[in-house]
């Protein structure tokens, strides 16, 4: 694997900002529309631009049928796209967008228990703590209103479910046959359109034009953050290696703060803070390797 190129680097500081803001336009996008509707228009929106990206490079936008392979595309879909995308836009109707991108932080926690239950993978002590650290974090972040009860118990457990809907797809993926990269995101994006699509026309009908501002907002989640990130993503592993792409974990939960506080002028509690170092900690402790 080469070392990162300059053009690498900055991949990956634009995913990060891109990412870190998704929350603040998926925050404006429902304005205008319901939660359902955003979620939908987002994965839409990206499955048909990613399938005209496959189509000017000569690919196909599905994998020929392999039960074996269908077997792994099917979960990895509705993990990855149809089932995150809605949670995280119910929940943004009632918590702060900041919120929201501070607990996609714990994604590469969560999947160190997982990866060591269901692939198999190593687990060592630095590991062990890292994730302990990040595991702190995450309860900070949700708060004492998880024990005590109140309204915002789900929508910030719908956040934290799905860090853990994207964990679970990221072992999935480990574990699907070879597939071409781009392809995989195609299809994944295709099969998380087929439950929302029906979904909305029941809960809140057909879309309706709710001005500019929100109506930019929803196109651009599924062209920016979604397409255009998957392409930016499969070109930065192929480049670089995965183990680079780790680097959009420490970004994504401080510009999505960033993105909150100063352009949408929300409040953000000081625990919040508190929770955005454990997990980081965590998280720099859980990728470290151990010495030989």
């Amino acid at each position: 694997m080469q070392s990162p190129t300059r053009r690498d680097w900055f991949s990956i500081l634009f995913l990060g900002v891109l990412w870190g803001g998704t929350f603040m336009v998926v925050s404006i996008a429902l304005r205008g529309y319901g939660p359902t509707t955003v979620a939908t228009a987002r994965v839409t929106l990206g499955a048909f631009a990613l399938v005209l990206l496959c189509l000017a490079l000569g690919r196909r936008p599905l994998p020929r049928w392999d039960a074996v392979l269908w077997r792994y595309l099917l979960p990895i879909g509705v993990l990855s796209s149809a089932l995150p995308f809605f949670l995280l836009a119910w929940a943004q109707s009632f918590v702060p967008s900041a919120f929201a991108g501070l607990s996609m932080a714990a994604v590469p926690l969560f999947v160190l228990p997982l990866a060591y239950v269901f692939a198999g993978e190593a687990i060592n002590r630095m590991k062990v703590i890292g994730f302990g650290l990040g595991f702190l974090g995450t309860l900070v972040l949700l708060g004492p209103e998880v024990v005590e009860g109140g309204p915002l118990v789900l929508p910030r457990l719908a956040c934290i479910g799905a860090a853990l809907c994207y964990a679970f797809a990221s072992i999935l993926t480990r574990r699907c046959p070879p597939i071409d990269p781009i392809t995989l995101a195609t299809t994944s994006l295709i099969i998380g359109a087929i439950p929302l699509l029906p979904l909305m026309f029941v809960t809140e009908g057909r879309p309706h034009y709710a001005g500019s501002v929100p109506g930019i907002a929803i196109i651009g989640l599924g062209l920016l953050p979604t397409a255009l990130a998957a392409f930016l993503r499969v070109s930065v592993i192929r480049s670089a290696g995965s183990s680079f792409m780790t680097l959009t974990s420490y970004q994504v939960p401080l510009w999505s703060m960033f993105f909150g506080g100063v352009i949408l002028s929300e409040v953000i509690p000081h625990r919040f803070y508190l929770a955005l170092g454990l997990i980081l900690a965590g998280l720099f402790l859980s990728q470290r390797r151990p010495k030989p």
